[in-house]
């Protein structure tokens, strides 16, 4: 089955940058699309950034400008560059892969941002 695994996550100071990772198995990854997700204590799950297989990109409004999401087909890697960070951004990270109906979650990996 697929796996999906996060990394990259951490303590940042407001201003500061972080890049996450997520690597996914299987020899179809090309074909999924690809998002990152993420939930803070007492929030709702909400959309970060988002990747289609055609290499689109989505982002929440939260987050444009800051974030960039991209991936490497050869890798079977996605990625989230993580700007101006600000202590509204600390939350757990999802990395969520699709195709079709089928849905794909990592285990997340913490995000915090405090001076």
């Amino acid at each position: 089955q697929v796996q999906v695994v996060e990394s990259g996550g951490g303590l940042v100071q407001p201003g500061g940058s972080l890049r996450l990772s997520c690597a996914v198995s299987g020899n179809t990854f090309s074909l999924f699309h690809l998002g990152w997700y993420r939930q803070a204590p007492g929030m709702q799950r909400e959309l970060a950034a988002f990747i289609y297989s055609n290499r689109i990109t989505a982002y929440g409004d939260s987050v444009k400008g800051r974030f960039t999401i991209s991936r490497d087909n050869d890798k079977n890697m996605m990625y989230l560059e993580m700007n101006n960070l600000k202590s509204d951004d600390t939350a757990v990270y999802y990395c969520n892969a699709q195709l079709g109906e089928k849905n794909f979650w990592g285990q997340g990996t913490q995000v915090t941002v405090s001076s």
